[in-house]
């Protein structure tokens, strides 16, 4: 949010800089994120002065030249050449001195002095749209004769440079979204080094002019408007806005539209109350009714988009129709027009939640909903309805012509709080005093009901939204004392924690190391994604998906249960940006929910899991004049799942295999443990890829990380000597059936010779010209060793026919 420095010291008494503004208001939690200087017009008319042009003749080598002697002040008479045909003798104008920087939008040339067909000119008499004034061309600006020449342009037409304060808020201080809040905040602050206060302008002087245009106003729905007051304004000019208003908003960054809209987001930036202006002529039936719209009402709104409306939507109407989405967007019809004589001002306070789901439905984000969301002041409507009125009456005439209206059946008094001193003292570290507590609560609006020796009783203003409880309290003492004023302790206390064994910080380093050293790239996707990728999904299913009730976009609307789709947009990202080559991984949580009533909302309807995902696609490793680029492949993934689980300590040898297939792994394998799915890996379903736009095959590990953890725990690390006595390697090519696979072959191995019998590999498959249909040829080797002696000819015979006959007992299995 943009605060002016000069617009701000009108409700303050500063003699500070910018800058030291700004970093009081960092200091109180108001984070300024930029200060910049700013000028209504751009330049700031530097170089430009008043001028009289004291002869005009035409010039001797053009028919469209006027050749001028023009005094700039101090007695400097300067020879100007100007194309302009109302240039005149005896004018007062404008003039670009020699060296002055003119600009035209993003363009800027310089002043020189220079020969125009023969003649010497020394500057530039200009028109108002080429130095910001105005947009017409028509001719030289020709000023009142009263004028004094050699007066700067700036000074001639009040041009002040000022500097804008971005200010950061958080979404818990909306009471700041306006110049006065941030003016009460910085008083606050200011007043603990000396005495200072702020102060609104006055609204004393409003008064009710006539009652020829009583509006009355019903609110059917006061859940959703709690607060609704307005009233009446007739025989009202609607024109261009004054200079000093205009300036004003074009300070925070808005465009000025007419004098009665800019007055509405005056006060806004000003108060930090929405303000809205109708057209009475519109309001059919002479009547305003607050309502929810009839679901599937079509309405237009103010940027001539038609709209579907929901039937919690809060709608103003007249006795026939919408005019305005409340406190969102104004409806098309019913706004100021030029042709407006008469309006019906409205100052409300609707409920935050009922604006932000209709702000997020229609995807629509302004001024108004961004504090109406948040929380605007119940008791601030009035004040604001009046402050609005004085300042159109001024700048737009007309009288107020009906009494205020004030819809508010229950009355908000604001939020009581009891905090202790011993509470304060623990949190903040120390001591601040009775009277200094008092003092800060006193500058912030928190009115002291009782106190006693132990504490008091608080009440806090409503637009306060953020501080409704005991700590809330003492974390604004701490704001306004000053966090940089708490010295630090020279005691420092502490406590023996014994961590988790296994630590999941530390397995997670480890296997993030691991894989970084194997060219992978870890990723963060955001665990907000988008509720599309979950409906009519066989795996993942809707019923299961945790929702975000008020999400900000619908691509944000849902939990994540996966990493798959997260993993993927990063791939597709990097693919369309010709990095196709990938490897991926991310730790991250998954959410569940039972799918029972959330409105129970009971932490037992949700779970969460950690998982670990591994992406692999594209080619192994570029191309170059040694080698030919290596396409990834299921095996290179499967050889990255299996490093990680051994460098966990996972026997892998050991775990049972199973392959799996489904909608979304078009095929693939889980290792399990003692029936809990360590990982499942394999190859992304081509329709799948498809919906990413993915063109290259990607391949996918998911790993349960929260079982891996407990697993660990009953995981014991054993120690062996190494080895004094020779391995022994033995190859068998095997004919087998195609649908038998290798892990088979390992444990009918392992059955048949448990002692000696150390590994067990596949070195090579064939299938084609010599084999069988049906049958395909596995390499297979297998390592012998006694770890007691040295194995001979005989032992090693034995065991190796030893397992041939369990191959063709258990699997008939052929040697080729």
């Amino acid at each position: 949010m943009n605060i002016s420095y000069r617009w701000l010291k009108e409700y303050i008494n500063l003699d500070y800089t910018s800058e030291e503004v700004a970093a009081f208001l960092t200091q109180i939690g108001l984070e300024v994120g930029s200060i910049e200087e700013v000028e209504t017009i751009k330049g700031g008319l530097r170089g430009l002065v008043i001028g009289e042009v004291l002869t005009c003749e035409k010039h001797p080598d053009s028919d469209h030249l006027s050749k001028t002697t023009v005094n700039v002040g101090k007695g400097e008479i300067l020879p100007i050449v100007c194309g302009a045909q109302n240039v005149a003798a005896g004018q007062k104008v404008v003039v670009a001195t020699v060296g002055t920087t003119l600009y035209d939008g993003d363009n800027e040339f310089k002043i020189k002095k220079s020969k125009i067909r023969g003649e010497v000119s020394e500057g530039m008499i200009c028109a108002e749209d080429e130095i910001g004034l105005g947009s017409s061309h028509d001719g030289i600006m020709v000023l009142d004769p009263s004028a004094i020449p050699g007066t700067p342009a700036s000074e001639y037409f009040k041009i002040d440079s000022d500097f804008v304060l971005e200010v950061d808020l958080t979404a818990n201080r909306i009471d700041a979204a306006s110049h006065i809040g941030v003016a009460r905040d910085l008083s606050a602050y200011i007043s603990q080094k000396h005495p200072v206060t702020y102060s609104r302008p006055s609204v004393d002087a409003f008064k009710v002019d006539n009652r020829s245009l009583e509006i009355p106003v019903e609110v059917r729905n006061t859940k959703a408007c709690p607060r609704y007051s307005g009233v009446t304004i007739s025989n009202v000019t609607v024109k261009e806005s004054p200079e000093w208003l205009k300036n004003k908003l074009k300070l925070v960054g808005l465009k000025p539209i007419n004098n009665i809209v800019d007055i509405t987001n005056f006060v806004l930036f000003e108060t930090g109350q929405p303000l809205h202006a109708f057209d009475a002529a519109e309001i059919k039936g002479n009547k305003v009714v607050v309502r929810t719209a009839t679901a599937g009402t079509k309405f237009v709104t103010l940027d001539g988009v038609e709209r579907e409306m929901h039937a919690d939507d809060l709608l103003i109407c007249n006795e026939t129709e919408g005019m305005c989405i409340a406190g969102v967007f104004g409806g098309l019809h019913s706004g100021v027009k030029d042709s407006t004589t008469s309006i019906f001002l409205e100052s409300a306070w609707f409920d935050s939640v009922y604006i932000r789901k209709t702000a997020r439905r229609h995807i629509l984000s302004t001024d108004a909903s961004f504090r109406f969301e948040r929380g605007t002041d119940p008791n601030g409507t009035i004040y604001a309805l009046k402050r609005a009125a004085l300042l159109i009456k001024e700048v737009a005439g007309g009288e107020i012509s009906s009494e205020i209206v004030d819809v508010y059946p229950e009355p908000v008094s604001g939020f009581k709080v009891d905090v202790n001193y011993a509470s304060i003292k623990r949190l903040i570290g120390i001591d601040l005093g009775k009277e200094k507590i008092k003092q800060i609560l006193a500058a912030l609006e928190i009115a002291v009901e009782n106190e006693t020796e132990t504490g008091l009783s608080l009440l806090v203003p409503p637009y306060r939204v953020d501080v409704t409880r005991e700590c809330d309290v003492i974390e604004e003492l701490l704001r306004i004392y000053g966090y940089n004023n708490i010295e630090l302790p020279t005691l420092v206390n502490s406590s023996l924690q014994y961590s988790v064994k296994p630590n999941p910080t530390k397995l997670r380093n480890l296997i993030a190391e691991m894989l970084t050293a194997q060219g992978f790239n870890e990723i963060w996707s955001n665990s907000l994604t988008k509720t599309s990728y979950y409906e009519n999904n066989p795996v993942f299913k809707i019923e299961s998906t945790v929702k975000i009730f008020n999400p900000l976009s619908n691509d944000l609307g849902s939990m994540r249960q996966t990493l798959l789709y997260g993993g993927l947009e990063s791939v597709a990202h990097n693919a369309n940006r010709k990095n196709p080559d990938l490897r991926l991984y991310e730790f991250g949580n998954c959410y569940f929910t039972n799918g029972r009533d959330l409105k129970e909302n009971s932490i037992r309807n949700y779970r969460e899991e950690e998982h670990l995902a591994l992406f692999v696609t594209g080619d192994k490793e570029a191309s170059n004049w040694t080698n030919q680029a290596n396409k990834t492949s299921f095996f290179l993934l499967k050889s990255y799942t299996e490093n990680v689980l051994k460098r966990l300590g996972f026997p892998v040898l050991s775990l049972k295999v199973e392959g799996f297939s489904n909608e979304l792994i078009s095929e693939g394998i889980q290792y399990l443990l003692n029936g809990k799915k360590l990982v499942e890996f394999g190859v992304v379903a081509g329709k799948v890829l498809k919906a990413f736009d993915i063109e290259n095959p990607v391949y996918f590990a998911d790993f349960s990380m929260d079982v891996l953890f407990v697993e660990l725990k009953n995981n014991k690390v054993l120690f062996a000597e190494l080895p004094k006595y020779p391995e022994v390697r033995r190859d068998l090519a095997l004919l087998i059936d195609k649908d038998i696979q290798f892990n088979q072959l390992r444990d009918v191995a392992f059955r048949s010779e448990r002692k000696l019998l150390q590994s067990v590999d596949l070195f090579d498959v064939y299938e084609g010209k010599g084999v069988p249909e049906g049958k395909k040829s596995y390499a297979v080797s297998y390592i012998l060793r006694d770890d007691e002696k040295t194995l001979n000819d005989k032992q090693i015979e034995k065991i190796m026919q030893k397992l041939v006959s369990a191959y063709e007992r258990e699997l008939g299995a052929q040697l080729r």
